[in-house]
């Protein structure tokens, strides 16, 4: 299942994923997200990671689709918090953190879910590295 939950900035696309995602789930986070793109320069993604087996097909090549058309269009991504109770989804986050340089990607545990949030709430500032704002990474 995918849900899309309330995050505190507008700029920023929340959901909680768990169980198996459907192409429609899938979809209408797609959806959120390419509308948030149409109203601000940059917009950020909160994903909370509870129990996730995996996607339909249909799903997984809809994801797959929609993340590469993405390849060229990354500059309208700020920060990418993925929260996860899973250590393998976690090491995904922080080695996708190191191929997409244009994209801040963190890590974070279920017991750290407000800082995560915050964190990805924050806008970007210009002048300053992203090492800067970013919290210290868990992993």
């Amino acid at each position: 299942m995918l849900e899309l939950i309330t995050a505190p900035a507008p700029h920023v696309i929340a959901m909680r994923v768990s169980g198996c995602i459907t192409a429609d789930e899938l979809q209408h986070g797609i959806d959120a997200i390419e509308q948030a793109k149409q109203t601000h320069d940059k917009i950020s993604l909160y994903t909370e990671v509870d129990n996730l087996r995996w996607m339909t097909g249909t799903a997984l090549v809809r994801d797959i689709g929609y993340g590469l058309t993405q390849f060229g269009r990354l500059h309208h991504f700020h920060r990418a918090a993925v929260v996860a109770d899973q250590q393998w989804l976690r090491t995904i986050a922080t080695v996708e953190n190191q191929l997409f340089k244009s994209l801040e990607i963190r890590p974070f545990t279920p017991a750290e879910r407000e800082t995560a949030m915050k964190w990805v709430c924050e806008l970007p500032n210009k002048g300053t590295s992203q090492e800067e704002n970013a919290p210290g990474q868990t992993g």
